[in-house]
């Protein structure tokens, strides 16, 4: 794939101009208060500067067929090795291209996607709050495929536009310190996905 898969360089600068100083100087501000729902969960095992577990509970009631696929990827240990290749202070942290995130040459993390095919989109109306995790895409509203964000603080801008997968429920301390960078010198990764019905 030519592109990059995420925000157009437009919504992007946008998207920063929204959070501003704000989200620079709130993210810690705002609580992680989600509850565990009925699941199935995402469990990353964080490796690197930032170390520990994140629980991420899915949606499937809100994105079947996005969640599917993440809970497909992560059985088969396709995000296993992963890393963090777009981390942005005060808005997000991003992974999950399995096929060129991974291994000694990550150059062209954030490009890729798995061997299956791109999704179509499953909008809804939560919004992109701290501890919310999104969809990643290229400009195609139906191209999201293996790649997530997490994000460090809310960013409504994204609402509507972007597939909600899930929240994270624990280990929100341990995405507050994954290594900041497009892309980060020495990224951290997950090194290993698991799932938790």
């Amino acid at each position: 794939m030519s592109s990059e898969r995420f925000f157009l360089a437009g919504l992007m600068s946008v998207g920063v101009a929204v959070l501003g100083g704000y989200a620079l100087s709130q993210s810690a501000v705002f609580a992680q208060d989600f509850e565990d729902g009925p699941g199935p969960n995402l469990v990353i095992e964080v490796a690197g500067k930032a170390q520990g577990q994140v629980v991420i509970d899915l949606l499937p009631d809100v994105a079947p067929k996005h969640v599917e696929r993440m809970v497909t990827l992560a059985r088969e240990g396709a995000y296993d090795g992963v890393v963090f290749h777009r981390v942005i202070e005060g808005f997000m942290a991003q992974t999950g291209d399995v096929e060129f995130g991974k291994g000694d040459a990550t150059g062209r993390a954030g490009m890729g996607g798995s061997s299956y095919p791109d999704l179509p989109a499953e909008f809804s109306d939560i919004s992109f709050d701290r501890g919310i995790v999104g969809m990643a895409r290229a400009a195609s509203p139906d191209s999201a495929n293996s790649q997530f964000f997490i994000m460090f603080a809310p960013g409504e801008f994204l609402n509507g536009q972007y597939t909600v997968v899930g929240r994270v429920v624990q280990g929100m301390e341990v995405v507050d310190a994954i290594t900041r960078g497009e892309p980060p010198r020495t990224p951290d990764a997950m090194a290993k996905v698991s799932v938790v019905e």
